[in-house]
Parts: structure tokens; sequence; C-alpha cells
């Protein structure tokens, strides 16, 4: 066996290393536009307009949330499928036509984003991430997703050919555990983007072209987030696979278990898409019933994270153990913390954990009440995709890098600090976030201060939790170049020293531990498919009962935030209801 997977997959090697290259490339445009909207928001470096504010808030969000995590995620996809089953796929044109299509999308979508900057051009998608009416954006943006999404379709099928022919050699095995997750996580995101894909298609597209006058904004909002949740776990089971298969190895030592690994994944397709409507316990529109069974549900997905934390840190102290860790937490001590992919991945795992507990607090519903609207639900985002998915992908890529270029890491030292500032620079902006959420500052905003009002908390001003922010936009902003850096530079590394064997110990328990109904995929599908109905079909009909298919007369907001959420706008409303108030 060749001792990296670019001396045995060449062809392979290319086109991951050609996923990967994209997914930088956004997370670079994403990371400067992250900190121009920290620094705009706390006050402290202007250099874009208010208005033009909402560009850059797009462009962060589509830029990193959707094109730097999804594009690592196949690149990560098509690395473990190719190495558990041992082959390349089918047809090496159709995994290069996907993987076009998604980068053909992603230019048509970033164009009508950054035209946001300037006049010249009638072009314009200030939509943020979440592209529900009432904000419309231009059509090309709209085209440029349905290119996109389509593309990661055609990735799945791609990787479920190549899985298709391995059964007709083996048809005897059980499928392999990086496989098993990568199906899994594939079958999770045909069922929830679905709804993105109708929302788009059948209403937002053609009102954007003009070809309908108006829409269900309550209908296009719920089919969003029917996808909008699951897309967070299609953003975090790469992230997984990394700790579940990377973790163990750098560890010394494996896994713990492979059936609880294939269990988490299959809670995941079953859980991850009937939730979505907790994250509209605020519209009116949808019964409180309903809310409640997704609040439910959503509890029920600490489960499958429960097991993962289980799982990985046995996996990890079982490592510890094999070198020469003793005690109850002395083991702590001889795990390899000078590795930067192993230490970037831990401090990922850590994270995730606190963003979990915020994450109880947005799934239940009278205590969301309090938060929603507020910047405590980008502290939230920027614990779970912003380093539990960010860290771990850039920690990942330490090892994963040399594995498909076949040079040294450059930096391994500075690669430590990079994941070390990352994680310091997290800390810093959550921790401002989450705190300014609770006295009510709101996210979404270019001016977030209201005039003639001062938050005041027990540790400090709004004065304190600016700095904060924007220090950790900073710190997160090298951090994130000093990654990008060791990238380009060993890239360009030559050097002739060994790397890392690519062979994954098996784990201690294997998937003959486990009921073989687990890799009944079609069982899941069913179940899940069940669960989805039962969850969206009453909660959609009633809400076309009343609002019709395409709805009242809904005139599109103009693309600019600014007039609904302008200091003026809200000040007036605030000093109107004082005033009656006082009647």
């Amino acid at each position: 066996m060749s001792n990296t997977f670019v001396d045995a997959y060449p062809r392979q090697s290319r086109l991951i290393r050609q996923a990967f290259l994209t997914s930088f490339v956004a997370l670079g445009v994403g990371a400067f536009f992250g900190l121009l909207q920290a620094l705009h928001r706390t006050d402290i470096w202007r250099p874009i307009e208010s208005s033009t504010y909402y560009t850059v808030l797009t462009g962060h969000g589509v830029f990193l949330v959707v094109s730097f995590t999804i594009f690592f995620l196949v690149g990560v996809y098509q690395w473990a499928v190719t190495e558990s089953l041992e082959r390349e796929p089918v047809d090496m044109r159709f995994t290069w036509f996907w993987y076009g299509a998604m980068v053909f999308g992603t230019l048509l979508a970033a164009i009508a984003i950054l035209a946001g900057f300037t006049d010249a051009i009638d072009i314009s998608a200030d939509v943020l991430f979440t592209f529900y009416a009432p904000l419309q954006g231009h059509p090309l943006f709209y085209i440029g997703l349905v290119i996109f999404v389509v593309g990661t379709w055609l990735a799945g099928a791609d990787w479920f050919r190549t899985w298709w022919a391995w059964t007709k050699d083996n048809p005897d095995k059980r499928i392999p555990l990086p496989t098993f997750m990568v199906l899994t996580t594939m079958i999770m995101w045909y069922i929830s983007s679905i709804g993105v894909a109708a929302s788009i298609i059948l209403f937002i597209l053609p009102w954007s072209i003009g070809l309908i006058e108006s829409l269900n904004p309550t209908l296009t909002r719920t089919l969003f987030w029917y996808f909008g949740h699951p897309v967070v776990y299609f953003w975090l089971l790469p992230a997984y696979l990394l700790w579940y298969i990377l973790l163990p190895k750098l560890s010394g030592g494996r896994l713990f278990s492979d059936p609880l690994a294939r269990v988490v994944f299959i809670l995941f397709v079953l859980l991850s898409t009937p939730v979505g409507i907790h994250h509209q316990y605020l519209d009116p529109g949808i019964a409180e019933g309903f809310k409640y069974i997704a609040m439910t549900n959503t509890m029920f997905l600490l489960l499958p994270s429960l097991l993962t934390a289980f799982t990985v840190v046995a996996s990890m102290e079982h490592g510890a153990r094999q070198r020469g860790g003793t005690g109850y937490l002395g083991w702590l001590k001889a795990l390899p913390w000078r590795e930067p992919a192993f230490t970037g991945m831990a401090l990922a795992g850590l994270v995730f954990a606190f963003g979990g507990f915020t994450g109880i607090v947005n799934a239940g519903m009278n205590i969301n009440y309090l938060v929603h609207n507020s910047l405590w639900v980008p502290g939230h985002i920027h614990t779970q995709v912003g380093t539990a998915v960010a860290l771990t992908f850039m920690a990942g890529s330490y090892w994963l890098i040399p594995q498909l270029t076949g040079n040294r890491l450059v930096g391994r030292g500075v690669a430590l600090f990079q994941v070390l500032l990352w994680f310091v620079g997290i800390v810093f902006m959550t921790n401002s976030m989450y705190r300014g959420g609770l006295i009510g500052m709101p996210r979404r905003t270019a001016e977030p201060e209201y005039d003639g009002f001062e938050y005041e908390i027990a540790a400090g001003s709004v004065g304190e939790l600016n700095v904060q922010l924007a220090l950790g936009g900073v710190l997160l902003f090298v951090s994130a170049l000093l990654f990008l850096s060791l990238m380009l530079l060993t890239l360009f590394n030559n050097d002739s020293e060994p790397i890392d064997e690519r062979t994954i110990p098996a784990p201690l328990s294997g998937p003959e531990d486990s009921p073989a109904v687990l890799d009944n995929l079609k069982l899941w599908v069913a179940i899940a498919a069940v669960l989805v109905v039962l969850a969206y079909v009453v909660p959609l009909a009633s809400i076309a009962s009343r609002g019709g298919l395409f709805g009242p007369d809904v005139s599109p907001f103009p693309v600019s935030l600014e007039t609904i959420v302008s200091v003026q706008f809200i000040t007036t409303v605030a000093e109107s209801l004082l005033a009656n108030l006082g009647r």
C-alpha cells in the first residue's frame, strides 16, 4: 500500500485538491467580510456605508456557510469514499461535471452578491444567507443557488454509484464506516434540500423574475426552515467524520465503537429534518402544537451528540493510555497536544459541546422568545459552524493536505499557534455575542445601538462587549490568514521527509458487533420520510389554505434591510409605545 493518498489515487487527489482550493478561497473572502462586519458594527472602523453592510453580511454568510463548508465537504467525502472502498468513481468525467456545476453556481451567486458594492450594474442580492421572502434578490442569485444544490445532488449520486459498484464485488461485506457516514449524510441532504428547492424553483425564482406577482411568505419561510436546520448537520457531519476517523488515530489508539458511530448517523437521518419549525416559534400562522412537536424532536437530537462525545472521548482515552497515560484524568497529558491537527479538532469539539448547551436554549419555546432576534443567535452559529465545523476543517487539513499533495506540512509550530488563536478569538467574539444577546442587542443590523438608550450589565457596558467582539473578529481573521498561508506554502513544499501513514486502524468494536439492520438504508429512509410527513404535511397545508400557495399581494421589500431595521424606525416605534403606555 502506498504511503500517501496521492500515490495511490493521483486522479482523485487532483479533484479533491481542487475542491479544497475552492473552499479555501471562499474562506478567505468570507473571513475578510467577517472582519468588516465586526469592525463596522462596533463602530471601530467603517470603510463601507451602512447600506453596504448587508451586502457584506450576505457575502459573509454565503461564502462561509455555503461555499467554504460544502466544497470542503465534497472534498472530504470524495476522499473518504475512495479510501474506504479502495476504488475510484465509476466515471471521472461525471465527477468533474458535478464539481464544475457547483463552481458555476457559486460564481453566479457571487456575481449577484458582489454587485451590491457598485451601482454600475443593476444586480444585487442583499438577502442574507436565509434568503426568504419578503426580501427579494436578483434572479441570478437564485439560479446560482439552484445549480449549486443540483451539483451536490450529483455528487451524492456519484458516491452512491461507487458504493453500488463496490457491493457487486463485495456482496457479503458491511458498508465501511467512512462510506456509511457519507451515504447517510447524503440521504439526509436529499430529504431536507427538497424544501429549499421547492421554495426557490416554485415560488421565489418565478417571483423574482416577474412570472408571479406575489407569494405566501409564511409558506416559503417554512419551506426554507424545513431545510435550514438540517443544513447545519450537512456542515457538521463531515466534522463528525473527521473526529471519528482521525482523532483516534492521532491519539495513538483506535475508534472505540463502529456500531455507535453508525447509530449516530442514522439518528441524524431520522431526526434532523422534522425540527425546522423551532426556528419559527415567533412566526404567526403556525399552531403552537406543531411548534411543541418541533421542540420535542429537537431535544431528541441531543442524543447523537452525546453519543459522539462519549465515543470520541473514549477513543482518545484509549489512545492516550496506549501512549502511557494513567489515572482518571492524567491520561489527558499523554495526548499529542503539540500536533496541530489533533489540538485543533479537540478544541473544536470542546467549543461544540458549549454550543450544544446554548442550542438547548434556542430549542426551548419559552426561552427562545427571549433570545430569538438578538445577538445570541449569531453567537450560537459561530460556536457551531464557525468553530466546531470551521476549526475542525482547518485542523483536519493539516493531516489531509500532506496526504493529497505528498508534501510535508510547513510550519507545524505556526499551525499549532493558528488553531489556538482561532480558539481564543472565538471565545472573545461569542462571549460578547451571548452576553449582548441576553441584554437585547439585535442581530442582522448595521446600527445596533438605540438612540437615547444604553445597555448596562453587571460586568460592564456595551462598549466592553464591542471591544471583545472587534478583538475576536481581528484574531479570527489573522488566524484564517495564517491557515491559508500555511496551505499555500505546503502546496509548494517539496521536502522529502516522511508523511504520516494514511492507514486508519481498525475499531476496538467493529461492524460485526452490530446488527446488519443498521446498514439497511432503505429502512431508515422510509422511517425518515414518515417522520417528515408527520411533522410538516398538516402545518404546510394549513399555511397554504389560509394564505394560498401564492399568498396575498406581498410586495417585495427593497434588497437593503436598512429601511426595516434602521435605528430611527425602531426608536420611533419604541417612543410611540412608551407614549401610549403613559396615557
